[in-house]
């Protein structure tokens, strides 16, 4: 039976694609590529979106082969999203990263403009975390595993 063999990326699509990319660069994501202009008859059969034309920047975390892609379309223009979605609506409800000071990070991303979606919490002993908004609405759970 066909199965899949490994995870590759999550693809988010958004309004400002610079201003993402310094979001996830500035939490220590690497730019691992970008293509500018990508247009044609594989990305109107791919996404179904005739007339596309997008760009593109590839995102990694380091020691990890899981990345992000994110993908701001020149045209068509962007459909309305909603940047205040809560993690109980459907559809994407997070991108989870584990970090080595929770807190440091967390204050780096409110001098930066970032919020909390609720607080910090704490699960079993075991873990600290907590939801940032980032920009577009973009929901980032950071979680730091805490030594015993």
């Amino acid at each position: 039976m066909p199965r899949i063999i490994r995870f590759d990326h999550i693809g988010v699509t958004v309004s400002d694609l610079d201003l993402v990319t310094e979001f996830f660069t500035s939490l220590g994501l690497e730019i691992e590529g970008r293509a500018n202009g990508l247009e044609g008859e594989f990305l109107e059969t791919v996404c179904a979106v005739p007339d596309s034309r997008t760009n593109i920047v590839m995102l990694k975390a380091p020691g990890t082969d899981v990345g992000i892609e994110l993908s701001s379309f020149e045209k068509p223009g962007h459909l309305p999203g909603n940047p205040k979605v809560m993690a109980n609506e459907l559809g994407l409800r997070s991108i989870a990263f584990e970090v080595d000071d929770l807190d440091a990070i967390l204050n780096q991303l409110a001098a930066d403009g970032y919020g909390l979606v609720g607080g910090v919490g704490q699960y079993q002993g075991a873990w600290k975390m907590a939801y940032v908004r980032g920009p577009e609405g973009i929901i980032v759970a950071l979680a730091q595993r805490l030594d015993d």
